[in-house]
């Protein structure tokens, strides 16, 4: 049975101060950002994860954080000319970097794109100040605005724009101006999501007042229908693409396919075929990032999920994408025979929730999605 595609992660974990909405292994930075020893963990890191990917090339990096357009353009260079020294990428690797506008330096997203990123994720979460202060950015509307149009003069052709609904006093009118906003760029992504309270975050302990559900419900479909009718296809829950413009990184994880990750704190998973015997292993790195930087070996756990529990782990990606997999995913990526849930399969069908030829939530379904995910459950 052939391997998943493979992708990389890359946690880098400082921001300049901690979002009261974000339950992220985040943190604020040091007044002197320790670059050089962090790239030097990151690279051990990845030379202990290479021996369980010997031959196999990486798709898609992301750079994720924490806020890593605070590290410096040479900092970037050394840790991706680092990583093409020891993993192969392909020739259409897509190479992500998240941004946060409050972080930003025209002269450092030029260096960016020149040493190889060539995709940025811009924290912009809304154009209307009042709400980047409610949710604690540091970042103000024309600030964003104006990371926007640097990355679009700099000639980068793959941004992808955060904003987010359900804000603290939002109304509806003022949720879709952030969506109008964001649609005079032309840029061709577009993440749309709900604020909610994680647990672990300030906003959960003092929850702000939110708009109710039955407006936030009106906020969802209204911005749905102003994407569509801008030729935007939502793809996944949170996800919005022009055609050709979806986030390889990501499908790759909704297509339950494998990554590394490398960072404080950063998850992985890695599929494996011992002599026939297909196995799936999740792997988690040491979270604070000064144990992790001088740790000789970064890896805090490493887990082989059981046949029990991968089709829930399957499910809980394949089912976030608008028009779901073919069954045959099924069998390739977690090495079982569909005819393994035929049971849940044929109750999830039953009660509306799936459809029938393909392994695709109904609209039914996508509603109510924690709902129709108990159905894979295991129950040993």
């Amino acid at each position: 049975m052939p391997l998943p595609p493979l992708s990389l992660y890359v946690h880098l974990p400082w921001c300049v101060q901690k979002c009261p909405y974000c339950d992220f292994n985040s943190h604020t930075a040091p007044a002197n950002l320790p670059e050089q020893q962090y790239v030097a963990a990151l690279l051990r890191d990845l030379d202990a994860e290479l021996p369980m990917v010997q031959g196999r090339s990486v798709g898609s990096v992301f750079l994720g954080g924490g806020t890593p357009s605070l590290f410096s353009v040479t900092a970037m260079a050394n840790l991706l000319q680092g990583i093409s020294r020891r993993i192969q990428l392909t020739t259409t690797v897509e190479i992500t970097l998240e941004a946060n506008p409050g972080a930003f330096e025209q002269a450092r997203f030029a260096g960016y794109l020149e040493v190889g990123v060539n995709r940025f994720s811009l924290g912009i979460q809304s154009f209307q100040d009042k709400y980047l202060q409610a949710l604690g950015r540091i970042h103000t509307a024309k600030q964003g605005h104006d990371a926007i149009v640097s990355l679009l003069q700099l000639g980068c052709e793959r941004i992808n724009l955060d904003i987010m609904y359900g804000l603290p006093g939002q109304t509806q009118q003022q949720s879709q101006e952030d969506l109008l906003q964001a649609l005079t760029y032309g840029v061709q992504h577009i993440s749309w999501y709900q604020l909610t309270l994680e647990p672990n975050t300030e906003f959960y302990l003092r929850p702000p007042s939110l708009p109710n559900e039955d407006m936030l419900a009106d906020m969802q479909l209204e911005g749905q229908s102003l994407l569509t009718s801008a030729n935007f296809q939502q793809y996944e829950v949170s996800a919005f693409a022009q055609t050709g413009a979806e986030a390889r990184h990501n499908l790759n994880y909704w297509h339950f396919g494998d990554y590394l990750g490398i960072g404080a704190g950063a998850h992985g998973k890695i599929s494996h075929n011992y002599y026939g015997q297909f196995q799936v292993q999740r792997r988690v790195k040491l979270r604070q990032p000064k144990a992790y930087m001088v740790a000789i070996d970064a890896l805090s756990s490493a887990v082989t999920v059981t046949q029990e529990d991968l089709p829930l782990e399957f499910f809980i990606n394949a089912l976030r994408l608008y028009y779901g997999v073919d069954s045959q995913l099924f069998t390739q990526r977690t090495g079982l025979p569909i005819q393994s849930i035929a049971t849940p399969l044929q109750k999830a069908r039953q009660a509306g929730l799936m459809e029938s030829n393909r392994l695709r939530a109904t609209a039914l379904g996508w509603r109510y999605l924690d709902d129709l995910l108990t159905y894979f459950q295991s129950t040993g």
